[in-house]
């Protein structure tokens, strides 16, 4: 099952920007529990939606510009993008079913 993939300063237009599908991005840290709780949600979605939806992890300690850019004061932090556009944005830890409403309806 994927785990999505690692999104960077350097792949962040191609992967994110232009990106023809919806894209999810969790801004996470290794040392965050409540970013460890919901990894298995996110790498679970990233298999269930592959080709419709991609998922994508932001390690705020490894790519703190991003997390500035993105304003991420606190995390797990979750940024929907579509057609390279913000449309949803939620901070901490959230069951399955609510982190697949950010999206389901658009994918």
């Amino acid at each position: 099952m994927s785990a999505g993939i690692t999104i960077t300063g350097g792949n962040f237009e191609q992967e994110v920007l232009r990106s023809p599908i919806p894209v999810l991005i969790d801004f996470w840290a290794s040392w965050c529990g409540p970013c460890k709780m919901i990894s298995p949600f996110i790498d679970q979605l990233a298999g269930e939606y592959e080709g419709r939806v991609k998922i994508g992890k932001v390690n705020v300690d490894e790519e703190n510009g991003l997390a500035e850019r993105h304003g991420i004061a606190s995390i797990p932090a979750l940024v929907l993008y579509k057609d390279g556009v913000i449309v949803d944005q939620r901070n901490g830890a959230a069951p399955k079913r609510d982190i697949e409403a950010m999206f389901k309806s658009i994918a």
